[in-house]
């Protein structure tokens, strides 16, 4: 794990951190919201050269992995 690390990944593991709030209480439509937002701007920060490629992909997994996990999640 990184010491420090930049505001473009602050932000994702926000987003993330959100999502498994939004899950654990049961919020489908938020979770399925901040699942959507991670995958927006984890592809933004990328192309805006704010995220490197190893971070992309490992963002770009998570993002993947929650898509797979919440295929089935909703109401």
């Amino acid at each position: 794990m990184k010491l420090f690390r930049s505001k473009a990944e602050k932000e994702l593991d926000k987003i993330i951190v959100d999502l498994q709030n939004y899950l654990s209480n049961n919020y489908k439509d938020l979770a399925h919201d901040s699942r959507k937002l991670l995958g927006q701007r984890c592809e933004a920060l990328f192309s805006e050269g704010k995220l490197s490629e190893k971070d992309h992909l490992r963002y770009r997994r998570i993002f993947e992995d929650y898509t797979e996990k919440m295929k089935n999640y909703h109401h």
